[in-house]
């Protein structure tokens, strides 16, 4: 790395090296640059070598240097002082990797200190780090800390210098700080849609890294890195950070994602690469525990690699591409690219937990305590492992280390069953989904949502053990599909464009609508924006994002920003929604939640179109004072808050039902609304409200679906000599309703039933065929005790009759006691299902198959087998729907030899554990429902 510094190409008393800029860094103080063709100040001077224990041999001597002046220095500036020259010297031996020299001098009060070194072509590059940082503290100390600090070169040397002065002392004369990007040849690189918590979080772990491979070597650690390639990606990993931060610099602080511009080199095309390496290695010997940093999760290893990505792709004249628009696993995204925050939880609908990495919970909000039976904040501060089941502990303290000291993941981003402890000891079905997303503050936060889901009626724990698995036999777990699609889909919705786009709040282009000062939409405009409306609404059936992906369309077409309110079923008014087209301009969590309630009193726009007026149309816009209600004045400070100029709001009606409010404004500097806008915005409105009808009725039909199957799952009966457990797990990806099916129950002979069924299909019309099937077979058997080939073939046959389009496959089987030898036999017969898999205490599986046959629904004249199979003591009946193993892409037989090994390893465990096991090892994303219904044998006491 040579073309560093502008200094370094210019001759010493050369005008150009010594204009001067004015800046002001942290804490007001000023930073000076100057050449060095005048001599440097006098005092006293000593050499350092390039060796980690300079650091303090220097802060030694500037203690002593300080002490010996006797020149009216206060102990507190010896202090500092000392603390200083420790982080520069610091600085030079790793940055400039040579001998250095310290200089000190003290005038009236005045402390100067110097660190100069032989490399000039390697400038401070500064970059700040977070409260979470163990490094990078150096240059911003004597930011905050001296009275002037500022860098001197010259064609042979640098120094970086810092200067404490009394408080009483005049005021330090202005000067100008680092030296400026090279005015050698450069690439610029563009950063599209840089997240800057994760960002700041990699750069952190980046240098942490980075610093403890070059302190390895004097501890005697040997890990494999060449000096050579260690010193370079040091040097390439400081300019990166140092340009990206003075880049970020340019905008406001706070900012979730940001555009921005860096000139590097074009020795960072082959530099970069080295730095990957370096890095790969420095990950492996973390994953080993040789150092003291942890690797990097996964969302970090895939923003490093994007950001590496782009700098040698553009340096090699590639288009940018996004970082918003990279296609990459589930486990490897945060929930949401904004930086975390614990209003994310407080305000989330769904039953949400956030834990820090210490396994601790620091955040819960009402949904998630109400659904545990806790008070929100009397789950703050407990371990997470208050609300895991006993028996499943083990493995989550297993799996949580695992992920910290490897990095690998096995349930991130993957939607899994499981069962959560309530607070009164009862175990209840969730899917656990669990994210990572960085804090501002360079933290990384683990982010869990609970869904019910429909189960069994929770039993109580087996106590009998204790779900202790040795390392070695815990079972494998699939890889999840790869998300590509998913991310295309949501990365392609309206608002999105591929490829480099300028920082939010930029300027818009002609077809953008609000910028457009001199004409109205044209009718083409006007047709694109509804096309674009209805793809949005075509995009998802959730309600909230439904409504974001309209609003964001509007707020990028037809308007600055725009509001949804909905009213609820008690007729309160929600703000579900606020977009504005500058992202900086607005926090939502500030504007949305529920509003004050609609009242006689009311006369504004938003109450009239709430009770049915409208579209309204605003062009002068009252202050907040002269409001009638409080819902008139909640949308009036609205209006100020965001600089409105013009507005129009347009009632949501779908089934000559009012169901909320459409607000779109405009602000000062763009054309104002009028009456000819009215129609388009009224049919934008048409669109959103049939969306928002269509959403919430096919939510109404999930929740009387999930009801309707919750009410089918019957209770297991509770035998002497069978023990049976049973779980049910609906599509992670579709409605939360299906047609499988499990049924046990004892017959009047004394003979235990067990069954499992799929109708085909995954709606409301498959759970009602599959309860009618269920309710048929169960009168079928009670009725005739026949054996199970006979008993199904009478199932056909009435559902042939009764339901002549419905097709299912099922499994009956009877549990026999021989009363001479204590031995049960099971006594089974198969229609077009998966045969039950037989697993012994020993490990020893194999599938029951003899007595395979077609579907229910196919012939109900064809003859229907009947086997046998001995269930040897202590041994484990699995009976299980497809959704369990089946995955696309697959063959049938590896995925029932995964079953196999599965069962094989859970053998041993209590009955519940090997379910809670199988589901978690196997039905994590699955599309499909999941039905298992474990039977046990018990031996004769």
């Amino acid at each position: 790395m040579t073309c560093v510094s502008p200094e370094a190409t210019r001759r010493p008393g050369d005008p150009a090296a010594r204009a001067s800029r004015v800046r002001r860094p942290p804490g007001g103080r000023v930073a000076h640059t100057e050449t060095m063709d005048s001599p440097d100040p006098p005092g006293i001077s000593r050499r350092f070598p390039a060796r980690a224990d300079s650091a303090a041999a220097a802060r030694r001597f500037v203690r002593d240097a300080v002490d010996g002046a006797a020149a009216g220095v206060g102990p507190a500036a010896r202090d500092v002082a000392e603390l200083l020259a420790g982080e520069l010297v610091t600085n030079a031996v790793l940055h400039a990797r040579g001998e250095c020299e310290v200089r000190v001098r003290t005038a009236g009060g005045t402390v100067d200190v110097r660190v100069l070194d032989d490399r000039p072509d390697r400038p401070v590059v500064p970059w700040y780090g977070h409260p979470y940082a163990a490094t990078g503290w150096g240059w911003t100390l004597v930011e905050r800390l001296a009275s002037r600090h500022g860098v001197t070169t010259d064609g042979d040397r640098k120094a970086v210098w810092f200067e404490l002065r009394p408080e009483d002392a005049p005021p330090a004369p202005p000067g100008s700080f680092l030296p400026e990007p090279r005015d050698c040849p450069a690439g610029n690189v563009t950063l599209v849609d840089l997240p800057c918590a994760l960002y700041s979080a990699s750069q952190q772990h980046r240098h942490a890294l980075l610093r403890e491979l070059l302190l390895a070597p004097s501890a005697g650690a040997r890990l494999g890195v060449r000096p050579a390639d260690l010193a370079t990606a040091h040097d390439i990993s400081a300019l990166i950070s140092g340009r990206v931060t003075q880049a970020l610099r340019a905008h406001p602080s706070g900012a979730d994602m940001v555009t921005v511009g860096v000139s590097l080199p074009p020795e960072a095309m082959k530099a970069v690469p080295v730095l990957r390496r370096v890095l790969v290695r420095a990950e492996r010997a973390a994953r080993q525990e040789l150092l003291l940093s942890r690797p990097s999760l996964p969302q970090m290893r895939a923003f490093r690699d994007w950001l590496f990505e782009e700098i040698t792709r553009q340096l090699a004249g590639e288009e940018p591409t996004a970082w918003t628009l990279v296609p990459r696993e589930p486990s490897a995204r945060p929930s949401e690219l904004t930086p975390w925050d614990t209003r994310q939880v407080e305000d989330s609908r769904v039953p949400t937990i956030a834990a820090d990495d210490a396994n601790q919970i620091i955040a819960a909000n009402r949904a998630a305590a109400d659904l545990l039976g806790w008070h929100a904040d009397e789950l703050l501060g407990q371990r997470i492992t208050a609300l895991v089941p006993e028996h499943l502990r083990e493995r989550h303290l297993a799996a949580f280390t695992s992920l910290l000291l490897t990095g690998e993941p096995r349930i991130l981003g993957r939607s899994v069953p499981l069962p959560a402890l309530h607070r009164d000891g009862g175990l209840l079905p969730v899917r656990l989904f669990i994210q990572t997303q960085e804090a501002a503050d360079g933290r990384t936060v683990f982010v869990a949502q609970l869904i019910p889901r429909a189960s069994a009626p929770a039993a109580s724990p087996d106590t009998a053990g204790s779900g202790r698995r040795e390392p070695g036999e815990e079972p494998d777990e699939p890889r999840p599909e790869p998300a590509a699609d998913r991310e295309a889909a949501r990365t392609e919705a309206p608002g999105h464009t591929a490829g480099p786009r300028p920082a939010a709040g930029g300027a818009r282009t002609a077809s953008a609508g609000p910028g457009r000062e001199d004409a109205h939409l044209t009718a083409l405009e006007g047709l694109s924006l509804l096309a674009d409306t209805r793809s949005a609404l075509a995009g998802t059936p959730d309600l909230d994002a439904l409504v974001r992906r309209v609003c964001e369309v509007l707020a990028g077409q037809l308007a600055d920003w725009c509001v949804v309110d909905l009213l609820d079923e008690h007729e309160q008014v929600d703000r579900v929604c606020v977009v504005h087209h500058d992202t900086e301009a607005l926090p939502p969590e500030a504007y949305e939640g529920r509003l004050p309630p609609v009242s006689e009193a009311g006369r504004g726009p938003l109450p009239r179109v709430l009770r049915g007026a409208g579209p309204l149309l605003l062009t002068e816009i009252p202050p907040p004072d002269q409001a009638t209600s409080a819902l008139d004045a909640r949308q009036l400070d609205l209006f100020e808050q965001l600089g409105a100029r013009s507005a129009v709001v347009a009632p949501l009606r779908a089934r000559r039902e009012v169901l909320g409010a459409l607000t779109v404004a405009r602000i000062g500097g763009q054309r104002p609304f009028t009456d000819e806008d009215l129609p388009l915005v009224s049919d934008v409105a048409a669109a959103l409200a049939l969306g928002v009808d269509n959403a919430r009725l096919y939510q109404e039909t999930l929740s009387i679906a999930e009801r309707l199957q919750r009410s089918l799952l019957p209770a297991l009966p509770d035998t002497g000599h069978l023990q049976l457990a049973a779980r049910y797990a609906p599509s992670s990806a579709s409605a939360q309703v299906g047609g499988d099916w499990y049924d046990a129950f004892v017959v009047p002979g004394g003979d235990t039933v067990l069954v499992i069924g799929d109708v085909t299909g995954h709606d409301l019309k498959a759970a009602v065929a599959m309860s009618a099937l269920r309710n048929m077979l169960r009168g079928i058997a009670v009725d005739r005790q026949e054996p199970p080939g006979d008993v199904l073939r009478r199932l056909d046959l009435a559902s042939h009759t009764l339901y002549r389009h419905a097709t299912a496959t099922c499994i009956y089987g009877l549990v026999k006691d021989d009363p001479a030898s204590g031995s049960q036999t099971l006594h089974y017969s198969l229609a077009g299902h998966l045969p039950p898999l037989l697993a012994t205490r020993e490990g020893d599986t194999r599938f029951l198959d003899a007595a395979a046959g077609l579907l229910i629904g196919l012939d109900p004249e064809m003859p229907r087998p009947t086997a046998h199979a001995e269930l040897p003591p202590d041994s484990t009946l699995l009976l299980y729907t497809d959704g369990l193993i089946e995955r696309r892409g697959e063959h049938l037989d590896d995925a029932m030899t995964r079953l196999r090994r599965h069962a094989a390893a859970l053998a041993r465990e209590p009955l519940h554990v090997f379910c809670d096991e199988l589901l978690i090892g196997l039905a994590a994303d699955s599309t499909d429902d999941v039905a298992v219904l474990a039977v046990r044998s018990t031996p004769p006491s």
